[in-house]
């Protein structure tokens, strides 16, 4: 959920905020100024302290830019964020652009004047997105300059502290490989890749290093820090030494030499004459400027934690479906008591939202949702990453169709649901469309492959009912998910631009969807882990599939049951007797008779 700064005073203060940043610049003798919403180490969610474009422009979410120059500012974000920049941001300041039609390098470029100064801090943008920045200043005759010390830092006269919680060890019988044995595999990688060190500059793929977990940023159970690899098979970590529990400090000894933060620049230095591996669509620009300063040779590829992090063990596997039947029970209690009070006229998205969490809670186990929850009814459904506000807390009514997207981080997996569900009765085209999402869901539940096939290949299968209808969805199909980790993981994806090849083990979104602007909004989503499936006769190559680990009824009450064949019909019953099975030991009473009814067979 987010806070709408509409009102007045926000927008006088996002003003001055901008006139002392200009201000700022002004001294600098730059003529520009670019905020990435990022940290240093560019992940989805940062911590406070680094929440420097929320602080200038009021925009909350998780991805988009702005740039601010003597005379003129923009805020840019995707299609997720168009109505909440809309409701957050003062358009009297900040013209609104669109992150991927219009990004800030085109904008500068249309802007910026020959012999203008732009600067960035090199600490907030990606090796890759530097190089962009620059091409767009070049074009126009101006530069493009790094700054030493961030300015919105020096005019943040409130800015809170960087993170201090305790990092602690996330234990073996979750992660399923000791640091030593996952030390061993990074210098095969590294090894693979010709490079004598990596930096690792992910908090994700240092908590999967190292198996540790922290709470620096909001969501997601990572400590913000840095390290460094050799093939050798030893490693340094950056961190304040102070904040690690005493488990995680005998996990650590003698696998990793600990080294305050503050050194890690320094540290880089060290490197001469060898050859380190950079991910540069995730390493700093100034981590790079570093390396080339202290005479390292520079070798770029992916992060060697990203496909091994990618590709769970065993017992990862075995975690996230014991998770996924917890947070499942969790679900149907939330649906009986939305079934119970939702029509009477009186739950908000808000109380939705807030209720669901409760129930997660209730287990006992849950550390935090993994995401703020899309909690969506009528025409917001309609909007993919919609962010409720108290402004905009709508009823939900009968008649219309509520769509929650929502998940957990338990420490033995993490999870991501959406289920859309008719309140009253639903109409003929939401009905239509509903069905046609759940049989795009099918199919990728269903899909058979052969080994080597990518997301792009697959992604298809989820449109083509839709296709056949001339209608479509404008997002990614599946995302990977973490173990007790990002909800959001690369590399694997099933999308248009789902380039990398699937794996056994590898845990992904199911995930189509419908909207329909201005009226409602469809999205079915489960979880799979790909797996390899048993040779048929006279099959020649190895073929892989999806096992399904959500449990959770799928609303029948808006399925047209004359759209699904027999396979199709066939894999629903299944998949609610499934549902029911994994279920009925965890809920008991009224929880336990809705499973029942929700799961009863449909027929033709």
């Amino acid at each position: 959920m987010f806070q709408s700064f509409t009102d007045k005073s926000q927008g006088e203060q996002s003003a001055k905020r901008t006139e002392a940043l200009r201000q700022e610049l002004l001294a600098r003798q730059l003529h520009g100024f670019v905020v990435p919403r990022s940290d240093e180490h560019q992940g989805e969610y940062v911590g406070a302290h680094a929440e420097r474009l929320a602080w200038l422009t009021g925009f909350t979410g998780s991805a988009g830019a702005a740039a601010v120059l003597a005379d003129k500012a923009a805020v840019f974000v995707d299609g997720r964020y168009t109505v909440q920049a809309e409701e957050q941001t003062d358009g009297t300041i900040y013209e609104q652009c669109h992150l991927i039609e219009e990004p800030v390098t085109k904008w500068i470029a249309a802007q910026l004047r020959p012999g203008s100064k732009l600067g960035y801090d090199p600490w907030l943008h990606t090796v890759n997105g530097v190089k962009l920045l620059r091409t767009a200043c070049r074009k126009v005759d101006a530069e493009l300059v790094p700054v030493e010390t961030n300015p919105i830092d020096a005019v943040w006269q409130d800015q809170p502290e960087r993170p201090s919680a305790p990092v602690y060890a996330h234990p073996t019988q979750y992660a399923g490989q000791s640091g030593a044995d996952k030390a061993d595999v990074l210098a095969e990688a590294l090894k693979t890749a010709g490079a004598d060190a990596s930096v690792l500059t992910t908090p994700e793929s240092i908590a999967w290093a190292f198996n540790l977990r922290g709470s620096d940023v909001p969501h997601t159970p990572i400590c913000l820090a840095f390290a460094i690899l050799r093939r050798g098979g030893t490693a340094q970590l950056f961190i304040d030494k102070a904040r690690l529990d005493e488990d995680l400090l005998r996990q650590l000894d003698g696998l990793v030499e600990l080294r305050p933060t503050d050194e890690f620049e320094a540290s880089l230095g060290d490197l001469t004459g060898k050859k380190v591996l950079i991910d540069p669509a995730w390493c700093a620009q100034a981590i790079e400027t570093a390396l080339v300063a202290g005479g390292a040779h520079v070798v770029t590829g992916a992060d060697p934690c990203l496909l091994p992090k990618a590709i769970k063990n065993p017992v990862e596997q075995e975690g996230a479906r014991v998770a996924h039947v917890r947070d499942g029970a969790a679900m149907v209690t939330f649906f009986r008591w939305l079934a119970r009070e939702a029509p009477s006229g009186q739950i908000t998205e808000i109380a939705a939202a807030t209720k669901l969490e409760a129930c997660r809670a209730e287990t006992g186990l849950l550390k935090e949702i993994s995401f703020d929850s899309i909690s969506g009814a009528g025409p917001h459904a309609a909007l993919p990453h919609y962010r409720v506000s108290e402004a905009s807390d709508l009823t939900l009514e009968d008649g219309t169709l509520y769509l929650i997207d929502s998940g957990a981080q338990y420490q033995d997996g993490t999870t991501d649901i959406t289920r859309t569900v008719a309140i009253g009765t639903p109409t003929s085209e939401m009905s239509d469309r509903y069905t046609r999402v759940l049989k795009g869901h099918i199919a990728i539940a269903t899909a058979r492959f052969p080994k080597g096939t990518n997301g792009a290949q697959l992604d298809t299968l989820a449109r083509l009912a839709l296709w056949e209808a001339g209608l479509d969805f404008d997002h990614g199909t599946g995302h990977g998910v973490g173990s007790f980790l990002s909800v959001h993981e690369g590399p694997q994806r099933i999308a248009k631009t789902g380039s990398v090849a699937l794996e056994p083990g590898m845990i992904l979104s199911n995930e189509p969807g419908y909207y329909k602007q201005d009226a409602f909004g469809i999205r079915i989503e489960n979880l799979v882990i790909v797996s390899e499936t048993p040779k048929g006769p006279g099959e020649e190559r190895t073929m892989y599939g999806f096992e399904t680990i959500t449990f959770c009824p799928i609303d029948t009450a808006p399925v047209s049951v004359s759209l699904l064949d027999d396979a199709e019909l066939d894999w629903l019953n299944s998949y609610h007797l499934d549902v029911r099975t994994k279920l009925s030991s965890q809920l008991d009473g009224a929880d336990l008779e809705w499973l029942m009814a929700a799961t009863q067979p449909l027929a033709r």
